[in-house]
């Protein structure tokens, strides 16, 4: 048995490279070996990309509740509900929901009122997101595959109700690279309470190349952005000029190592990550230090609340990361439903509904609504696409002083980015049980993001499994009624 060598000129007869060569031969072999060189060439994979046409959008900052978010007591205003407030939902029996029989009908528990131009019905659970209700566009008629948190968290991130499939994240840093080197390409901010339902799988690459997987940073103040990127304290003999010789000589040892395993991602991704880890020692510190925002800002986010706080600090950090020319951010406005206490640490409410709605629906409305304000003054919105959703709506009828998951229906929202504000796509039926006109699915959500960014959907593909796999599957269509 031969032992591989680390030293590429041992192996220049058995590459990857010489095989295609000499397996393709001929024009053929050349071509190959021509768009091997410049993929090498290009050396960081997260180099910026051009789309396929335009771009009105350059970074995306998408918020996610996790839980299901009740589109009945914040954006989708049902009337019709109200009137039937107390009747039988079901009178006969027949239907079940998804862990309860159907109560009587319950109207929302905020009252709607309409704000700006637009005239949008907006709950008074948002008194500041309603302000900026004409940057926003709503998609009413969004609709999930599954009434279960994981698969329909994985469905909203990914198109797929089955983990190991690329994020949305991962799919736009793979078709469109990043304009910073020092910052990764693809972050996530998680709530301070914990991961959401499913975890680090949310924002994982799946068969793309692992480079291409979301970094998740400390959203905790106080604490360093990411674990052990420092030396521990106990490394007493570790400075800036040996730390630096060490990476030196491990980047030859390991770029000699990969040279010989071309086709393993995971070994590239890892080697790539180390090296941005030694950029991030001084830019990750720099981009989540928010002592150099003015009291204003510090202000309009509300940092200094208990509640509000944490999540405002999440909607700053995202704002001061896409300055910094990272491509996507993904916030997380609540966590996993273990550890909960008096209020749900999520939107998940089926024991009480004003408590937990009532707690979350000021976080959010205060961090995103400063989010936007912040981004718009600073002439960001126009390039940023903001994207607020869920993983499914909650049911019309009452499940004790809560309501039942609903895959049938629910609402987001998109703002910026070539987004057209005080706009609105579908709608659900009469008690906002399903959803009746234009249907939607994460999709068409995804679709149009990318077609913001420049990206046509069907054309950003990987072949993977004998299958040319992509973020909307077979499905998806860009919903062109939002477009500025």
């Amino acid at each position: 048995m031969i032992r591989p060598s680390i030293f590429p000129s041992e192996q220049a007869s058995h590459s990857r490279r010489d095989f295609l060569w000499r397996a393709g031969g001929g024009l053929g072999g050349l071509a190959l070996s021509t768009l091997l060189q410049e993929a090498q060439a290009s050396g960081n994979p997260l180099t910026a990309k051009a789309g396929h046409h335009e771009a009105r959008a350059k970074a995306v900052i998408q918020i996610f509740c996790p839980g299901g978010l009740s589109h009945l007591d914040t954006w989708d205003y049902k009337p019709g509900l109200a009137a039937r407030q107390g009747k039988p939902f079901d009178p006969e029996g027949k239907v079940q929901f998804f862990a309860s029989k159907p109560g009587n009908c319950q109207g929302s528990y905020w009252p709607f009122q309409q704000h700006g131009q637009s005239g949008k019905w907006m709950s008074d659970l948002f008194p500041r997101l309603s302000q900026r209700v004409d940057d926003m566009a709503f998609i009413h008629s969004m609709q999930s595959k599954s009434a279960l948190h994981g698969p329909a968290m994985f469905m909203a991130n990914s198109g797929f109700t089955l983990p190991g499939f690329p994020s949305m994240g991962a799919w736009v840093t793979y078709g469109l690279g990043s304009e910073s080197s020092e910052l990764p390409a693809f972050v996530v901010l998680p709530d301070t309470r914990g991961l959401p339902p499913g975890g680090v799988v949310n924002w994982g690459a799946g068969f793309l190349p692992a480079i291409h997987q979301g970094t998740p940073l400390e959203t905790n103040a106080g604490r360093a952005p990411i674990s052990d990127l420092f030396p521990p304290s106990n490394f007493a003999d570790v400075d800036l000029g040996s730390e630096q010789e060490s990476r030196v000589f491990l980047q030859q040892l390991n770029r000699s190592h990969a040279a010989v395993r071309q086709a393993n991602t995971e070994l590239e991704a890892r080697i790539a990550a180390y090296e941005l880890a030694a950029r991030l020692q001084l830019s990750a510190p720099e981009a989540t230090n928010l002592q150099g925002e003015s009291p204003y800002t510090a202000k309009l986010y509300e940092l200094e609340d208990a509640d509000k706080g944490p999540f405002g600090r999440q909607c700053l950090l995202a704002r001061r990361l896409v300055e910094r020319g990272v491509r996507f951010v993904q916030i997380y406005c609540g966590a996993e439903n273990t550890g909960a206490k008096k209020i749900r640490p999520n939107w998940d409410s089926h024991e009480d509904l004003v408590r937990d709605h009532g707690y979350w629906g000021p976080i959010l409305d205060s961090g995103s609504a400063a989010l936007l304000t912040d981004l718009k003054a600073r002439g960001l919105l126009e390039s940023t696409l903001v994207i607020c959703t869920t993983e499914f709506g909650r049911q019309p009828a009452a499940q004790g002083k809560g309501r039942d998951h609903n895959p049938g229906a629910f609402t987001a929202w998109l703002a910026g980015g070539g987004i057209r504000g005080g706009t609105t796509y579908g709608s659900t039926d009469e008690l906002g049980a399903k959803a009746a006109d234009k249907p939607a699915y994460c999709y068409d959500l995804h679709a149009t993001a990318l077609h913001l960014l420049g990206v046509d959907h069907e054309r950003l593909g990987f072949y993977n499994n004998g299958i040319q796999r992509r973020l909307t599957d077979v499905h998806g269509h860009v919903i062109k009624e939002l477009l500025a």
